[in-house]
């Protein structure tokens, strides 16, 4: 779960980056589920791996919120959250 969470957070972060261009920031109405989608199997992994092995499900979970927070800001910066 916690590589699966890391990976989705990697492709969540690229996905942003593409969504941060003039023109593409409706991207931010898919990146944000997305990324919320593996910020939750990054919570499952925590809390179901043992305390020694939860880095790359923690390291998931802080990029997921990452991209969500700066899809969130992005939206509102643009005038696409009424």
């Amino acid at each position: 779960m916690g590589l699966i969470s890391l990976l989705w957070g990697i492709v969540a972060m690229l996905w942003m980056v593409v969504a941060l261009i003039p023109l593409l920031g409706w991207g931010n109405w898919f990146l944000i589920p997305f990324a919320a989608i593996g910020a939750v199997i990054a919570a499952i992994g925590i809390a179901v791996t043992g305390s020694g092995k939860r880095g790359r499900a923690k390291a998931g979970l802080v990029l997921n919120g990452i991209v969500i927070l700066v899809g969130i800001a992005r939206l509102s910066l643009g005038g696409g959250v009424i």
